[in-house]
């Protein structure tokens, strides 16, 4: 199948794995279909296409890869969607990232607390915002990824 995106032009996606949101994506009424792009050029960032919108796509990524210690309430998730039978392992996990500015001025920022988990069993994805949680919207990843260089460095 192919499909249009203003990132990526024409693409042609395997209607296998078109994830479908049955809540839709918070914001973005009507659109409830979706594609996961993941390119080796441009990791560890990827693209959450909609397939009925060309102009619809936002940047992800694992937050695992700045974070490791995260910890969405998934066994929530599991319940509240039931995703019966699935262990929280088998679930993908990615936040929305903003990238603002260039060079010194950089900045890039995730949503800790809105996490898209994606069951790729039953081929869906829920965007879930967790309103108790100590996480930010707007977590640094940049501050992070130092952070983890610099333990790294010590050994810890």
């Amino acid at each position: 199948m192919k499909i249009q995106t203003r990132k990526f032009g024409e693409i042609d996606i395997d209607e296998n794995l078109i994830l479908t949101m049955p809540e839709g994506l918070p914001g973005f009424p009507g659109f409830d279909r979706f594609i996961l792009i993941e390119r080796t050029e441009t990791k560890p960032f990827c693209w959450f296409q909609s397939v009925e919108n060309p102009n619809l796509n936002l940047v992800i990524m694992s937050p695992f890869f700045f974070k490791p210690d995260y910890e969405p309430e998934l066994e929530t998730i599991i319940e509240i969607r039931n995703w019966h039978g699935v262990k929280k392992e088998e679930l993908q996990v990615y936040v929305v990232v903003n990238i603002a500015g260039d060079g010194e001025n950089k900045r890039i920022t995730a949503n800790l607390m809105g996490p898209i988990v994606v069951n790729q069993k039953t081929k869906e994805a829920v965007q879930f915002v967790f309103t108790n949680t100590p996480y930010s919207y707007q977590h640094d990843v940049l501050k992070s990824l130092e952070e983890l260089v610099k333990c790294s460095e010590q050994g810890k």
